[in-house]
């Protein structure tokens, strides 16, 4: 059993009853479970890399507008 002291202040009755609630959902609440598929940064590079070019006709002219 955990004790809880009030060092500063003076709480009313209905403060401590709704620390002490939140407090005990908090320590009953499961931890998150970690999220195995996630792959590293390294292997999902190619979200951040550019689209290949295209060459054609007129596409270096194309290349220098936005």
């Amino acid at each position: 059993m955990t004790t809880i002291q009030v060092t500063k202040g003076n709480p009313t009755p209905e403060e401590l009853a709704a620390l002490i609630t939140v407090l005990a959902a908090r320590s009953a609440a499961p931890a998150p479970a970690a999220d195995p598929e996630r792959a590293s940064n390294w292997a999902t590079y190619w979200r951040n890399a550019r689209t290949p070019f295209h060459p054609g006709p007129g596409q270096w002219r194309a290349s220098a507008h936005p």
